[in-house]
């Protein structure tokens, strides 16, 4: 039950930093100095997909998965989980390319705004 409770963990973990991957950026807003954070975060979710690599934590996964008894996956985290929503087919070289070029174009538009919004609100109030 502890390496299925921990693969639990890890999951949840993994989903949390994905999101925050592609969505940290509103955090910024509240929180600027969280940049320092999250663009590395950013970065490594870009070279994963531009790369086709798997992530430690798809891989830590799985051997926790293994280690309490459960069936292991083949694909990554992406394919495993999220594909199913995010896309009906299986996912494809073009797709974690677009994958890659996604994280990029969301997070510089949330850039954008997280970095625009407090200036013209402070022009709004001059």
């Amino acid at each position: 039950m502890g390496f299925s409770l921990a693969a639990a963990g890890v999951l949840l973990l993994h989903l949390a930093f994905v999101l925050f991957v592609v969505f940290g950026a509103l955090l910024l807003v509240r929180w600027p100095r969280l940049a320092w954070l999250h663009l590395p975060a950013a970065a490594w979710g870009f070279f994963i997909e531009l790369t086709g690599r798997l992530c430690p934590l798809t891989t830590l996964e799985k051997l926790l998965r293994m280690r309490a008894g459960l069936s292991g996956y083949g694909e990554s985290f992406v394919e495993h989980y999220l594909l199913r929503l995010i896309y009906p087919g299986s996912l494809t070289r073009e797709m974690q390319l677009g994958l890659a070029v996604g994280v990029v174009t969301i997070n510089v538009l949330l850039y954008g705004w997280a970095f625009l919004l407090p200036r013209l609100r402070q022009r709004a109030h001059s």
